[in-house]
């Protein structure tokens, strides 16, 4: 505990708890940061420390402004701009967990109420030094990545071997190019090319500032065995459960979409490409799917070579028409397995109401008012969670190149979810797989089987034993579902012949008489009695 008795807060626990837990969500981070772009072969031309430090800021809610700079042709002033906004949820979702299991494992010894100074010194403290990490990956994220014109092989094409019919087989009006082509291929290859990339420092603190309250935040309110302040106790029943499902059901997609790209790089060319994408946003692609196969609108654009990047049939999508919306009946249009991703996803919302009604207290209400509660509770956390998973998979990415004003090269994606829809939306989904699900969950049995000691009010606060103590075992009985019948419980009926004291068979005998007890004889001294051990006390000392 890192409060004492009269409510002192015990700051070296406190920062030895934040280490901890900071510790292990930026080794996290940096191990699947660091692994994916080694998958995908980034290291081969940059280099990965750097690289791997941009990586956990952009997934920590941080800011990364990409740079170039290219003299190609003889002419200055070419230049690369890009703009890319694109969070590796796969890198955040690694670095939420680990946050979140260390730092609410630093309070499960508080007993069944926390002091409301002593959470908020806890959070503070991880807080505070995640941000102040963030300042040292942002000092140490930015490279600049040169590609030498003469690695590229350009020298070795002969300057007098192109056709003389060349300028017939050229656009109108870009003149004569059979003598100037070869000079240019040459000055390109004396050319160098640099892009770089830095971390915009203020807005990766403010974006790590915020991502890690909120990460603080979600796992204090899925958490079911933590200790929260007497104020907030009502949360145990009216929040906790719902908020914990939902937690279950998205970390659940996001294994079920690991599995499934592991199944696709197993019959792939290049596996190692599949897995280092899969790391690294695997969420993005699930937790983009999940809003879609909820019937939520979504408004898009993709040009260029990143069109290619979409999965199908969302660049055909794009590709055969100019209309910008994006819905899960305009793609079934083009593939009508997407109705299949509806399925899963209403699926997955009727789990998640199965899974809160199983963590809600079942009280003594009927079926209909219990499931009326779990039902009510479950909208309002979707209403919630489904414009948060549209805010985090939002894509926008830019890339142009251009040289002495002409626009060379232009590609983009724009995709972003209609929030005020997600939040309607997620209010009728969570509302209708609720009730459903706490009808299944009543039906079956399972209703309140999996609620935690703190929903129910068991948790005490005199707890001085581990938590293993105090669940039903031997010495603690779970509650009898009804009464002790000895029809029906074999253990209740004596076997057959037992009778009276249950180590002796048959009907007891009968005790004899008591024998009087002789009298001393009165003549005489008595007789000494013989020599025995000592009567039990201090043994006496010696004179």
């Amino acid at each position: 505990m890192a409060a004492s008795d009269s409510g002192r807060v015990r700051w070296g626990d406190v920062l030895l708890a934040a280490i901890a837990s900071v510790s292990w969500a930026l080794a996290g981070m940096a191990g699947v940061a660091a692994l994916g772009l080694h998958l995908l072969g980034a290291d081969a031309t940059a280099s990965l420390g750097p690289m791997t430090a941009a990586m956990v800021v952009l997934g920590a809610g941080g800011s990364v402004s990409p740079s170039g700079n290219v003299e190609a042709f003889g002419l200055d002033g070419a230049e690369a701009r890009t703009a890319v906004d694109i969070a590796p949820l796969g890198v955040g979702l690694a670095g939420a967990l680990l946050l979140a299991v260390f730092f609410l494992r630093s309070l499960r010894g508080a007993g069944a109420f926390i002091p409301g100074g002593e959470l908020v010194a806890r959070a503070g403290a991880v807080a505070v030094l995640f941000v102040a990490t963030m300042g040292g990956l942002a000092w140490a994220g930015h490279d600049v990545i040169t590609v030498d014109g003469d690695q590229l092989g350009l020298e070795k094409i002969p300057g007098n071997d192109l056709p003389d019919d060349i300028n017939d087989k050229l656009p109108e009006g870009l003149g004569d190019l059979g003598g100037l082509l070869p000079d240019r291929l040459t000055d390109l290859a004396e050319a160098k090319a640099s892009v770089g990339f830095t971390v915009n420092t203020a807005e990766s603190l403010v974006g790590g500032a915020c991502w890690v309250l909120g990460v603080l935040v979600i796992a204090l309110l899925a958490s079911r065995r933590t200790p929260l302040p007497r104020r907030l106790d009502a949360l145990h029943r009216g929040v906790r459960p719902a908020a914990s499902a939902l937690v279950t059901v998205l970390v659940l997609a996001v294994l079920a979409g690991l599995a499934a790209a592991t199944y696709a790089a197993v019959g792939d060319n290049n596996p190692k490409r599949i897995a280092g994408a899969a790391l690294l946003g695997a969420p993005n692609g699930v937790w983009l799917g999940i809003p879609v196969g909820l019937l939520v609108p979504w408004d898009g654009e993709a040009t260029g070579e990143l069109a290619k990047l979409l999965p199908d049939p969302v660049d055909e999508l794009f590709r055969v028409s100019d209309d910008r919306e994006l819905t899960l009946g305009r793609l079934a249009e083009l593939d009508q397995r997407v109705w299949l991703l509806g399925v899963a996803a209403a699926v997955m919302m009727l789990l998640a109401g199965v899974l809160a009604a199983a963590r809600t207290p079942k009280g003594g209400r009927s079926a209909f008012g219990f499931a009326g509660r779990c039902a009510v509770r479950l909208g309002v956390m979707t209403a919630l969670a489904l414009p948060l998973l549209v805010w985090l998979t939002g894509v926008s990415a830019d890339a142009s190149l251009s040289v002495l004003g002409f626009d060379a090269f232009g590609a983009g994606i724009e995709l972003h979810g209609s929030a005020p829809m997600a939040a309607l939306l997620g209010a009728a989904w969570g509302t209708a797989a609720g009730g459903v699900g706490a009808l299944l969950a009543y039906v079956s049995g399972a209703a309140g089987r999996r609620a935690s000691p703190f929903s129910l009010g068991t948790r005490r606060d005199d707890r001085t034993y581990p938590d293993l103590a105090y669940v039903p075992g031997p010495y603690t009985p779970s509650p009898g579902y009804r009464p002790a019948d000895a029809d029906t419980n074999p253990y209740l009926r004596p076997p057959q012949g037992v009778h009276g004291a249950p180590t002796m068979v048959g009907p007891a005998p009968p005790m004899p008489p008591p024998q009087p007890r002789p009298r001393p004889h009165p003549q005489g001294p008595p007789t000494p009695p013989e020599e025995g051990p000592p009567p039990p006390g201090r043994p006496r000392q010696p004179r």
